[in-house]
């Protein structure tokens, strides 16, 4: 039997590390879950958005989904609720944070960026990665919600306002002795190659996709629910999401609710 692995984010960013997954785990059943009715999470609470993945567990268990693993594909969630969430459920989860790490192992010029949304780059675990991983090295925060909507326009709409992506970059005056950018967001890999044209090609890009693609190839491998039934038939990718979407994808609106939120009523 083949694991069933879902991938969690705000919108549609996390299908970067989803694609990771899929060609290191191409066997596995698959199913993508969405919280774009509070798009972008940046934006949010961290109590917020603890109640939000709280709700998704309860949202698992109630529809009987049997999900093996769920990877939260989402660094603002990951770095705002990770802990909470793995209290109150069984089911490994695999969280994704900014390569502040590899980074530092890469420039050159020791100076690196770090450009995520603003929770992301406020959170105190953003903060204790860089301190343990950047000795001697600088390290620059630049925070954008404004690159999550170029995002999501550009995965459904196969369209980009590039003008509005160069006034965003020009606001954020990355500095020019940068020679590794973080995409601390999995929206931005999406962005890669206009972002990439933008510096000129200069400064490498680096998110954390094929190091979580590794971590959950890892799991699934010590869970033995690796498939090695040739037979078992593949079920198609599911998406789910808590608001509509204009896409062809075959999306299944959901609503999620809080059951603690239901106790105090």
């Amino acid at each position: 039997m083949s694991a069933h692995i879902m991938v969690f984010d705000s919108g549609i960013g996390g299908t970067t590390v989803l694609e990771h997954i899929q060609q290191s785990i191409p066997d596995a059943q698959y199913s993508y879950f969405m919280d774009n009715a509070l798009l972008p999470y940046g934006a949010q609470s961290q109590q917020t958005i603890i109640n939000r993945l709280c709700a998704l567990i309860h949202f698992i268990n109630q529809q009987a989904l049997n999900v093996d693993l769920i990877v939260i594909a989402c660094n603002t969630a990951s770095t705002s609720a990770l802990g909470a969430v793995r209290q109150i459920t069984t089911i490994p989860i695999v969280g994704v944070v900014p390569a502040i790490k590899p980074a530092a192992q890469l420039t050159q010029s020791k100076h690196i960026g770090l450009l995520a949304t603003p929770a992301t780059i406020s959170s105190p675990y953003t903060r204790t990665l860089i301190q343990e991983h950047t000795n001697n090295i600088a390290v620059s925060l630049y925070s954008s919600v404004e690159l999550v909507t170029l995002a999501e326009r550009l995965f459904f709409e196969q369209s980009l306002d590039t003008t509005k992506l160069h006034q965003e970059l020009d606001r954020l005056n990355i500095d020019q002795s940068i020679d590794v950018l973080v995409l601390g967001c999995t929206h931005f890999p999406i962005l890669a190659e206009p972002i990439s044209q933008y510096f000129n090609r200069k400064v490498q890009l680096l998110d954390s996709g094929a190091a979580i693609a590794k971590r959950v190839h890892y799991l699934i491998s010590q869970l033995n629910l690796t498939n090695n039934n040739i037979a078992d038939t593949k079920k198609p990718l599911q998406y789910y999401a808590t608001a509509s979407v204009s896409s062809k994808l075959a999306v299944k609106l959901v609503t999620l609710i809080d059951p603690a939120q239901n106790e105090e009523r």
